[in-house]
């Protein structure tokens, strides 16, 4: 296995390349997963992320030994970096959702061989972001009251409250993940199973596969089944997202109570999620060697929805500047002058420049085509988004309504370690997946090899 990272691109990189028949696909994904010792770069990496998530138990122990104290939250910022978190961690979750359902939809050719590595990012995201407001909360120990459960003193939880709305709508959002995952992944694992040398794992990928047979009665179940939750996951990560911006828009707070806030975080999701993507895609496909299916083909059509984010984005951050600027709100004036000169100033010009201005280099085709240039434009976008998520949601908190209530928010190192450990978790379920799950849909890429012999 050579494990080579060229930087040029082909430029007429074709969907899947022309020596990938329908066996070779199945032994080159499958022996991935059925190696008996995963290669070092798959250990490093796993050590390194198993590392961060320690930092994560031992901040959530302490957490719930001292409570929130701990983190720089205080009056009147009692939004801290967990809610910036949280929003961040499900931008990059809804990505995921966008890439492998709405592209279904639109039967983009290039969506065959990456949804697994974008369902995969959203199933390692999502238990990051329902992580946030749990750690929030105070006493997250009484997680469970959010659930709409009555007790003997008839007490429902607070719907008018953002923290219910989330809770709801992550939880539908989680569920739905993982049996859309899941009925996508059936017959790889049937494919797994077949090429298994080893009892155990036949019976292991047997169970998971749910005697699959592959008949035609199957395939057609599974293909409307697939297809309805498709139509479902694409409006339902919308709404997702949406009711995370409405968290802000439904309070008073200047800089927060702004419409356009359930597309602005749409379009801020479109961006991150398919960084993050195209990000994974390239280091998968240097660690597995997986060139001849995750062709170039699939990183420049991914960096073109990327770009578009980065479209969208800049046109939400022109109304955002429009709104405070043309009304006649003074907090909200006051408190974006604040944003754009004042304390927080270099984080919000730092992330317009990661976000907005060099991801505008991707019209070029030169850039789209070289590798380590769109890793390092990703993950500038990635870290660009973070700041955006910090700057609106503590901006606002420091300058509200009333000037003798300001204040300055400063992370303690708690509150970096939440962060670093939910990276953590982020890259160890990942890991995981990458190591015990087909990384690539075999079934559906052997769609694409048909229809390159057809022609």
């Amino acid at each position: 296995m050579t494990m080579t990272l060229p930087t040029e691109l082909p430029a007429d990189a074709p969907v899947i390349a022309p020596d990938v028949t329908l066996a070779s696909l199945s032994e080159e994904v499958s022996s991935r997963v059925l190696m008996d010792r995963a290669p070092l770069w798959w250990w490093i990496g796993f050590s390194i992320s198993s590392a961060l998530l320690m930092v994560l138990i031992i901040q959530m122990g302490w957490l719930f030994i001292g409570g929130i104290g701990i983190w720089g939250v205080n009056i009147p910022v009692a939004w801290g970096l967990a809610i910036s978190e949280y929003v961040w961690w499900i931008a990059l979750a809804s990505g995921g959702t966008i890439v492998s359902a709405l592209f279904f939809l639109t039967r983009s050719p290039w969506r065959a061989a990456t949804n697994r590595i974008a369902e995969i990012m959203l199933l390692s995201a999502a238990p990051c972001a329902g992580l946030m407001p749990i750690m929030h909360l105070g006493r997250p120990g009484l997680f469970y009251w959010l659930f709409p459960y009555s007790n003997v003193m008839g007490v429902w939880p607070q719907v008018r409250s953002p923290l219910w709305w989330d809770f709801i709508c992550l939880l539908c959002y989680i569920l739905m993940s993982i049996m859309y995952y899941y009925a996508g992944i059936l017959p790889d694992l049937a494919t797994v199973r077949d090429l298994a040398k080893s009892r155990f794992k036949q019976i292991f990928y047997g169970i998971l596969a749910l005697g699959w047979r592959g008949s035609s009665e199957q395939w057609r179940n599974q293909r409307i089944v697939y297809a309805i939750m498709s139509a479902i996951m694409a409006p339902m990560v919308i709404s997702v997202h949406s009711v995370v911006g409405l968290d802000f828009a439904g309070g008073l707070t200047p800089g927060w109570h702004d419409t356009q806030f359930p597309p602005y975080f749409f379009f801020g999701a479109v961006i991150s999620g398919t960084a993050v993507i195209i990000m994974l895609t390239i280091l998968v496909r240097w660690g597995y060697s997986l060139q001849n299916v995750l062709t170039a083909y699939h990183l420049n059509a991914m960096a073109k929805v990327m770009l578009v984010g980065s479209l969208m984005l800049a046109y939400a951050y022109v109304w955002e500047a429009f709104g405070p600027l043309y009304g006649s709100d003074v907090a909200a004036r006051t408190e974006f002058f604040n944003r754009i000169f004042g304390f927080t100033a270099p984080v919000f010009w730092s992330e317009k420049i990661l976000t907005v201005v060099i991801p505008q280099l991707l019209w070029l085709p030169m850039v789209r085509r070289n590798q380590i240039l769109l890793f390092l434009i990703s993950a500038g976008i990635i870290v660009g988004m973070w700041q955006e998520r910090f700057v609106f949601t503590t901006s606002s908190l420091e300058h509200n309504s009333i000037p003798s209530y300001w204040g300055v928010f400063f992370p303690t190192v708690w509150d970096w370690a939440a962060l670093a450990g939910t990276i953590g978790l982020f890259l160890t379920v990942f890991f995981l997946f990458l190591r015990f799950a087909p990384i690539v849909s075999m079934a559906e890429v052997r769609e694409i090899v048909e229809q390159e012999r057809s022609k």
